[in-house]
């Protein structure tokens, strides 16, 4: 399991009416966490190898704690489990300053090759990279 870490701070656009950060907001930490692991091992979303992208299939969120406005989070990321065409990527993001986990999730990937706009296998060099 190759872990990944990266960091996010709130900023004023992802505060709802109650203070806080907003649910929908939680996937965009996901999304910029998910780069930087993709981007740790020389990968973009566009392409993992073998001319094959990325998509996102299903999103899974556990709110744990209030985020709120400065707020520096520190988001861990790695491959949980790969078959076939899909793989899972889980998260953990903490609070750096109690160090308390705020929010956790999966998202569900499949790669997609958008020349041919086809479900593709997995390329092996990134199975290599990210996950054994």
């Amino acid at each position: 399991m190759k872990k990944v870490k990266s960091e996010y701070k709130i900023g004023i656009g992802d505060i709802n009416y109650g203070g806080h950060m907003g649910n929908d907001k939680a996937l965009l930490v996901f999304h910029n966490a998910r780069i930087s692991f993709l981007e740790h091992f020389g990968f973009s979303e566009a392409s993992i190898g073998d001319e094959v992208g990325i998509i996102l299939s299903e999103a899974n969120i556990k709110f744990k704690k209030e985020v709120f406005l400065h707020d520096e989070l520190e988001i861990e990321v790695w491959i949980s489990k790969m078959e076939g065409i899909r793989w899972t990527l889980t998260y953990v993001a903490t609070r750096k300053s109690d160090n308390k986990e705020v929010f956790n999730g999966t998202t569900l990937m499949i790669s997609y090759n958008y020349k041919t706009r086809k479900v593709s296998p997995i390329p092996d060099e990134f199975i290599n990279k990210t996950f054994k």
